[in-house]
């Protein structure tokens, strides 16, 4: 290759360097908070797949134009509140939750990133969004607000219809579950089923209220879903065989896993 040649080559490359970094430049990857209450197992693995294959079909696929921060509480909500402002020192695009306690630290974290909730049991009660049809603020996404518990005791009775005292596993910590316990305190009064209370927030508290579930020969068992029970699924599914308690679980999981 004569000067002349190299030179040309030469300028060639130099003129095409900037290009290609500004192509790099250009191609931007975004970011997404997840908060989450476990890792996926393999119940709920097919759940996150089919998060993962809609961003797929938006486009946007992890490791190439996108990363994903994941934060599990492990059943301890207060975890929630510095994942949250983690991921607007971050500066994440979007924050994805999948409760009620993970929509309220990353609402409170943020009233400018984009917050999409996945499981939230009752937005509007909990503060979240000011109505169903006209959320406002930053907050969007699903809502299991359809879902009625008075409806589950309705469901208990008709598979146990000789269930007459029912134990409640709920968190009154949890806005929702305490809309839930009064729809069924409600439904128990019109079907004639004594409810009884046991308020869950950790899990000392379970151990808590299995004691009293045995000792007050409840007949039938309501557990709501939250991060605690959630996390400790197992113990409550062998909890209400081991004391042969029909049981009505809100979450799919839970049934799975033998419930």
């Amino acid at each position: 290759m004569d000067r002349r040649a190299f030179i040309a080559v030469l300028s060639g490359g130099l003129l095409a360097a900037p290009l290609a970094a500004e192509a790099q430049r250009v191609r931007r990857v975004y970011r997404i908070g997840y908060l989450g209450t476990t890792p996926p197992t393999p119940v709920t693995l097919p759940l996150w797949e089919a998060f993962q294959e809609g961003l797929r079909e938006g486009g946007y696929v992890e490791g190439q134009n996108l990363f994903i921060e994941r934060r599990y509480s492990e059943g301890k909500p207060e975890r929630f509140t510095d994942f949250a402002s983690e991921f607007v020192r971050l500066q994440v695009d979007v924050i994805v939750v999948s409760s009620t306690p993970a929509a309220k630290a990353a609402k409170q974290a943020t009233g400018t990133i984009p917050i999409v909730m996945v499981y939230v049991g009752d937005p509007v009660g909990s503060g979240l969004v000011a109505s169903l049809a006209r959320p406002g603020g930053n907050v969007t996404g699903l809502s299991s607000q359809a879902e009625q518990a008075g409806k589950q005791l309705q469901l208990l009775q008709e598979v146990a219809p000789g269930a007459s005292r029912v134990a409640v596993i709920w968190d009154p910590s949890n806005p929702p579950h305490v809309r839930f316990f009064k729809d069924v305190e409600a439904s128990g009064q019109t079907l004639r089923i004594e409810v009884r209370s046991h308020p869950v927030r950790t899990v000392d508290e379970l151990e808590i209220a299995f004691a009293a579930i045995e000792r007050e020969r409840a007949t039938a068992f309501l557990p709501f879903d939250s991060q605690v029970a959630f996390v400790n699924r197992r113990r409550l599914i062998e909890f209400a065989a081991r004391n042969r308690l029909p049981a009505v679980y809100g979450v799919r999981a839970y049934a799975d896993e033998g419930g």
